[in-house]
């Protein structure tokens, strides 16, 4: 996406150009930013050295080159990850999995897909399994949804430019309109509900978990077969979400 207009600060532009090119390059010789950012060897020195300065490039084993820094690895980790994310949620895991009796998880959105990023299995004999680490487009299962509806509506469309969506089964939601409807019913009654739309005969249904901005939200989910995912069973299954959600241990840490 190409700057444009009056306002456009072109050093600004240049270094933002430079953090993107960490998202497809290992590693970046100052040559190779000159020609990729099409600025001389100079302006792409003072550009690598800056990023460098601030944390978000560092050198390479080499010396040669620069590798993404620490600050720029921390913007694209999502919510959930890490030792001190996964103990102070744990309890909160383990609370939701035994009010619920359902294999539990949570999930962290990453543009218009989710991320498992921690859970807990059910101890019923027939169990829907946990997958940690697994993807799967946002539209297409009640955690997704339910980090959807913490956006606005701009936000939503920005991440979904065309009407047409993945179906992902015959339950998936396949049109941005039919998505934004849902999403506004979300935001009314405070939960998402899935019935097969990421996996046939698995009903899933989300709260929000932690998080005060779309960094570090998200949703707690609980997953069971459809046989056991009634109306009621489903409400009350939200309820106890709820009540794990409100635990101390579910409150982000101060900033």
């Amino acid at each position: 996406m190409a700057a444009t207009g009056d306002y456009t600060i072109a050093s600004l532009d240049t270094g933002l150009r430079a953090m993107r090119l960490f998202l497809t390059h290992d590693t970046l010789t100052v040559t190779e930013a000159a020609e990729r950012l099409h600025v001389g060897r100079s302006t792409a020195h003072r550009v690598l050295s800056t990023l460098e300065s601030r944390g978000f490039a560092i050198r390479d084993t080499s010396g040669r080159g620069y590798a993404a820094g620490p600050e720029l690895v921390r913007l694209g980790r999502p919510a959930g990850f890490g030792r001190a994310a996964r103990e102070r949620l744990g309890p909160v895991l383990e609370d939701a999995a035994r009010r619920t009796g359902e294999t539990v998880w949570s999930v962290a959105l990453i543009g218009d897909h989710v991320i498992v990023t921690d859970g807990r299995e059910s101890s019923h004999p027939v169990r829907v399994a946990l997958e940690l680490g697994r993807t799967g487009p946002a539209h297409a299962g009640s955690g997704g949804l339910l980090l959807l509806s913490r956006m606005t509506a701009d936000q939503v469309c920005a991440l979904y430019p065309y009407e047409e969506l993945e179906a992902v089964t015959a339950a998936t939601l396949t049109s941005r309109t039919a998505l934004l409807d849902e999403l506004a019913l979300i935001r009314r009654t405070g939960h998402a509900v899935s019935r097969g739309a990421a996996v046939p005969g698995m009903t899933t249904v989300a709260v929000p978990l932690a998080g005060s901005s779309w960094r570090d939200r998200l949703a707690l989910v609980a997953a069971a077969p459809a046989d056991r995912s009634g109306e009621a069973e489903v409400a009350e299954r939200a309820e106890r979400l709820r009540q794990s959600a409100a635990l101390p241990a579910a409150a982000p840490p101060p900033a």
